[in-house]
């Protein structure tokens, strides 16, 4: 097991293009740590920088605090899971999974060992006289996965290892690498697009945007604080709703714009500590109450009263106001429902509420500068998803109410994408 620190590595080509920029990372000893990101991230570019496979522009990589920047790829004992398996389709599964330690001119007698204690673990006992091609797509997964245990490194890479399988086992196969990297307790860096596959693996998860790291923690530290608004659109699924608001010093007793007809009662369910006259967020035709809560783990706010904020709210955290008895007006949005979603355990409702929903790809996040292509690339849907009980009433082409909780509003400030909460 080893510690591996990334200490400010770029990632620059001949033609200009920055891949990776100035990034800080500190992988613990046998933690796994995802990196996640869109396509052309830089990732890869990463995983590879610390595989040796790709030179390093600028920084340091230290294993062990060593630094490993011109050591070739065969001296650093990492050994990488590519997305291709890149198994050889003329030798057997035994021999596949040996090939490394024969290369390495490693005993005989070890050999049959590694392999077969590898084998027992993946559960390939029985395919050890098998070909690639007589292999499943998991099962030649787990071999090339097994050519990397053999060799008792000091780290895995894997670089979106599960992106050729099809959904059914990419879920079984993720379960089972993150069982496999408990167990093994090989420090581990995993490359991924899939945010549920990183939030899943993941002891902590690295989110990268156009090269530059925009946040590494815990999957629910992701989840629940996200630095910034890339974070928050791209973490969770369906994404967080995003909507450009006012923030003004709100009355005591001021309710919600829209209806309001579905509750005169000012209980406090999902409004936090209401009944004070804190401020409230409006955007189109409606109000929400800041909950006291919220003002404190959001002391930046106090400043945007008379300003322009981004509000989020998470599809979770919105229900059907009908199935909410004691649903505070201020705490409601009347919404006309386009889209209704079934999937079984739960409905998903698109909804508009009057503001066209926020291009995060056209706010300036870190070091990225606003990029048109990938503005263009943003669909344009309802501002807002919901994502409801089953039991629900809230059909497609009516009017509807969505009760929020309020207790899990988030802002972010709308030229920098930067949260608004406090450390």
């Amino acid at each position: 097991m080893s510690r591996i620190v990334l200490e400010g590595i770029t990632k620059r080509y001949q033609d200009g293009t920055t891949a990776v920029r100035s990034l800080d990372l500190s992988i613990a000893d046998g933690e796994l740590m995802v990196l996640v990101g869109p396509s052309g991230c830089g990732k890869t570019t990463a995983l590879r920088m610390v595989a040796g496979l790709e030179e390093i522009t600028e920084g340091t990589i230290l294993v062990d605090g060593q630094p490993v920047n011109d050591m070739e790829p065969r001296d650093r004992d990492i050994a990488m899971v590519f997305q291709s398996y890149a198994l050889y389709p003329h030798l057997t599964v035994r021999d596949n999974m040996a090939f490394s330690l024969k290369y390495r001119k490693t005993p005989k007698q070890e050999i049959q060992r590694r392999v077969e204690e590898a084998a027992r673990i993946l559960e390939l006992d029985e395919l050890l006289s098998r070909k690639p091609r007589q292999l499943s797509g998991g099962q030649r997964q787990r071999v090339a996965m097994g050519r990397a245990i053999v060799r008792q490194p000091r780290a895995f890479l894997m670089d979106e290892p599960l992106s050729n399988l099809d959904a059914k086992l990419r879920v079984q196969m993720r379960a089972e690498i993150a069982k496999l990297q408990r167990s093994l307790g090989t420090t581990t860096i995993y490359v991924t697009h899939d945010q549920t596959e990183a939030m899943t693996l993941g002891s902590r998860v690295a989110v990268l945007r156009h090269g530059v790291l925009q946040q590494a923690a815990s999957p629910q530290e992701l989840y629940r604080r996200p630095a910034n608004l890339f974070v928050a659109g791209f973490i969770g699924s369906p994404a967080m709703n995003l909507v450009e608001a006012t923030l003004e010093r709100g009355a005591a007793g001021s309710g919600t714009g829209g209806s309001g007809t579905g509750g005169s009662g000012t209980g406090s369910s999902g409004t936090g500590e209401s009944g004070t006259d804190g401020p409230e967020v409006i955007f189109g035709p409606h109000r929400l109450r800041v909950p006291a809560g919220v003002l404190r783990e959001h002391p930046a706010l106090e400043k945007y009263l008379g300003r322009t904020v981004v509000v989020g709210i998470r599809p979770e955290n919105l229900e059907d106001a009908a199935l909410v008895p004691d649903a505070a007006p201020e705490s409601v949005l009347d919404v006309s429902v386009e889209l209704r979603e079934e999937l079984g355990a739960e409905v998903n409702a698109y909804c508009t509420v009057g503001v066209p929903p926020l291009q995060v790809a056209a706010v300036a996040i870190g070091d990225s500068e606003p990029d048109p292509a990938e503005i263009e690339e943003v669909p344009q849907i309802p501002a807002i998803i919901a994502r409801l009980d089953p039991r629900t009433g809230i059909r497609e082409g009516e009017r509807a109410r969505l009760h929020v909780n309020l207790d899990s509003l988030h802002f972010f400030d709308p030229d920098t994408g930067d949260s608004l909460r406090g450390n």
